[in-house]
């Protein structure tokens, strides 16, 4: 990291000036689990007593994942049924949950899982991006949360709540160095300002060094580094009169290599790398890069009228992004002999960008007393959104010149009101029920081709422009019974929906329109404390239909990208989650999932690959061009089987404690396209980090060493189908092993 020296000298002065202030802890006992709470009723409960299948991903767990630099996609697999996986870097991460999602690329393309970062929706999926630190927790939500969380999540929420300012003083520095010279810097202080008034400023810093050759240029070290720095300031008004307001500002800057496709890594015939193949090394003739810049601020206003309570939350975030990569993964000139990576029948370069965005959301709620059995809450939303998107291609053989740009604008605006009830029937049977309207409106429109000399030889996307508007009605039904002090069990019905979808006309692609998508969910489960609360557990299981589920055919002989909608796609499974102390100084956690997932549209096809080994039922049409019958196919990206599981052992000494962290995560395969083919499919994935540590002067200090991915695992984990048999593999997560010093003051 540039300047380290510096960042030294800052962790010293620190920890020498850390007898100045002390920041509170929570209480806990050795051996016991404490009371999880997770705030999916949009209000702290006990997970224990939520009609909702959650997961609370730990510190330790978020402790170990940002040691190793990582992006969002470090959340894959920490939760049941939660899938992350990007084409785009680290700037654009796609989130599943029950084998639900879309791995559509377009800068405006929509998500079945929402991602709320403290009470506000990140609509973008460049925004979904924004770096995980100095949070108090991450809950994972499973199923729709249309009610209270409104369009786009019908698979579900992912939501990330920051640490609030508080009037104590006293914060945390966090330093790391790793393989790669991968280092990072985070932290955090709270500022009581007086009064009723106080700050808090958080810190995130991470670098990679590149540590990709390029083969064909001679360069060694040409790919794979990155600088992400963030940073939140957090003002908090708190009165005695029972008003609070607490405004946030944040801001996120990111250079570093895109996503690198590497031509004919895939052996035919099989989901096997070539054989030779150097994660360490690349051979393209095109450029790759990202840069991405994220600023944001919210202010949350909350009045307490006497047994009622108004929140009000406003929002804003805007984004600027670039992202430039050799699609075609090698190099060479058209039709030319096999040289380098193989045979490349055409070359693509291309790159996308987002420029003018803005987000505004607006929320009021009011809610009723919560100590009483019948409790209720109400509110409006409004969502509004602007940006423009740029699709451009390069000449690769001409020295890398634009050849092509085409702009699309697009406005996106959105209101809903909505209402919930909560109430306790018996001391025993808990009731519950949503219901939410929404109208969700969206505008684009392309222009002719900008491309330099004014040219317009892409005529399909000159002076296009449609629009949408959709109106849904979205509820859910819930129940909650207490078999003893310690277990619950919970059934559930809800519906969500996804808005309609519009996709910019591009190099290869015409402006296509998918309708909205519905889903109908049912689930039931159980939730315990055991062994006087030594161990925690859930289990639910779940059935779901979504209707006109939106597709993207990505890819095949046209090199395109096409919207489409599936008449039905059905899924069902099963959940675990279990946090039990093996001992009073082991820790033994395990999140498991089985996700069955279809694609249910006996007449839809798509277009197929170039140079794989199709296995679904093909119908061959002009030109060369092969579609495909998908129906019966699972989603793609949706592992059948998923798990987590980690383990610490802590052993006190005289003045401190030493422990070992071990956390891994597993997933089956699944295939890339909509598709099925024996080449573009993931394997089964294992990947697991190790930690050994030690904490003294009441857990204030620590000092630990780390590794990731230490079995070194290299694997496909995405492909690009249109030209030949290219790929990508998970080098955003190469094995590292470093160091990593904590102080909290």
């Amino acid at each position: 990291m540039a300047n380290r020296e510096i960042v030294v000298v800052v962790l010293v002065l620190t920890a020498a000036s850390a007898a100045l202030a002390q920041e509170e802890q929570p209480a806990s006992v050795a051996g016991q689990l404490q009371t999880v709470t997770v705030s999916a009723e949009r209000r702290a409960e006990n997970v224990k007593n939520v009609p909702v299948s959650a997961t609370i991903i730990a510190d330790d767990t978020l402790g170990a994942l940002n040691s190793g630099g990582l992006d969002m996609q470090m959340l894959a697999g920490r939760a049941p049924s939660l899938q992350v996986e990007s084409s785009f870097g680290r700037g654009f991460p796609r989130f599943y949950l029950r084998g639900y999602g879309n791995v559509d690329f377009h800068q405006n393309a929509s998500q079945p899982v929402s991602l709320i970062y403290d009470d506000v929706v990140q609509e973008s999926a460049v925004l979904k991006g924004f770096p995980a630190f100095d949070l108090e927790r991450i809950e994972v939500l499973r199923g729709p949360q249309g009610s209270l969380f409104g369009r786009n999540t019908p698979a579900g929420v992912v939501k990330f709540d920051s640490v609030r300012p508080s009037q104590t003083s006293g914060g945390y520095l966090t330093l790391s160095d790793a393989t790669h010279n991968t280092a990072g810097l985070e932290g955090a202080v709270n500022l009581p300002l007086g009064g009723d008034w106080a700050a808090r400023v958080s810190l995130l810093s991470q670098h990679r060094d590149d540590w990709i050759g390029n083969a064909h240029t001679g360069q060694s070290d040409q790919y794979g580094g990155y600088n992400d720095t963030a940073a939140r300031l957090q003002v908090l008004y708190q009165s005695g009169g029972g008003f609070s307001a607490l405004a946030n500002l944040h801001q996120r800057s990111m250079n570093g290599s895109a996503s690198l496709f590497r031509a004919n890594i895939i052996q035919k015939g099989s989901d096997a790398l070539a054989p030779g193949f150097d994660v360490g090394s690349v051979s393209t003739d095109g450029q790759n890069g990202q840069h991405l810049n994220n600023y944001g601020g919210n202010l949350r206003l909350t009045w307490r009228l006497g047994d009622l309570t108004l929140h009000s939350v406003t929002g804003y975030e805007t984004v600027r992004v670039y992202s430039r990569g050799d699609v075609d993964g090698g190099y060479g000139a058209v039709y030319a002999p096999p040289s380098g990576p193989g045979l490349i029948p055409f070359v693509v370069e291309s790159a996308d960008g987002t420029k003018g965005h803005h987000q505004l959301t607006q929320e009021l709620r009011l809610e009723s007393d919560v100590a009483q059995a019948f409790k209720w809450q109400a509110g409006l939303f409004y969502f509004d959104e602007k940006y423009q998107i740029d699709s451009y291609s390069y000449d690769t053989l001409g020295g890398g010149a634009l050849s092509s740009d085409i702009r699309s604008h697009q406005k996106n605006d959105a209101y809903a009101v909505f209402g919930s009830i909560n109430y306790d029937i018996s001391p025993r049977f808990n009731l519950r029920a949503g219901l939410r309207y929404t109208r969700d409106n969206k505008d684009l429109n392309t222009e002719p081709n900008n491309k330099p000399g004014g040219g317009s030889d892409i005529d399909a996307s000159a002076g296009l422009a449609t629009s949408t508007s959709v109106s849904k009605v979205n509820w859910d039904v819930s129940g909650v019974y207490k078999l003893n002090q310690a277990a619950n069990v919970y059934g559930r019905v809800a519906t969500g929906f996804r808005g309609a979808t519009i996709q910019p006309a591009a190099s290869f692609n015409p402006m296509s329109v998918a309708r909205p998508e519905t889903i109908t969910s049912y689930e039931a489960g159980f939730k315990t404390d055991l062994l006087d609360r030594r161990a925690r557990l859930s289990f639910d299981v779940y059935s779901y239909t979504v209707k006109d589920l939106q597709l993207t055919a990505v890819g095949g002989t046209s090199n395109s990208a096409i919207l489409l909608n599936a008449d039905r796609s059905a899924g069902r499974g099963a959940e675990l989650d279990l946090d039990a102390y093996l001992t009073e100084n082991l820790l033994w956690s395990f999140g498991g999932s089985y996700n069955y997932t279809r694609i249910k549209d006996a007449g839809l096809t798509v277009g197929a690959c170039a140079a794989c080994t199709l296995l679904n039922p093909t119908i061959v049409t002009g030109a060369g061009s092969t579609l495909v019958r998908i129906d019966g196919n699972p989603l793609p990206q949706a592992p059948r089987w998923s798990a987590n599981t980690s383990l610490k052992y802590s052993h006190a000494v005289s003045n401190g404690e030493w422990y070992v962290y071990t956390d891994w995560v597993y997933r089956s395969a699944v295939n890339f396209t909509l598709y099925r083919s024996a080449e573009f499919v993931g394997k089964p994935l294992l990947t697991g980090g190790l930690r050994l540590g030690y904490k003294w002067d009441n857990d204030r200090n620590e000092v630990a060493l780390f590794g990731r991915n230490i079995t070194n695992r290299v694997q496909l984990v995405g492909g690009i189908d249109f030209n030949n048999l290219t790929g990508f593999v998970n080098d955003n997560n190469p094995r590292i092993f470093g160091i990593q010093a904590s102080r909290r003051f």
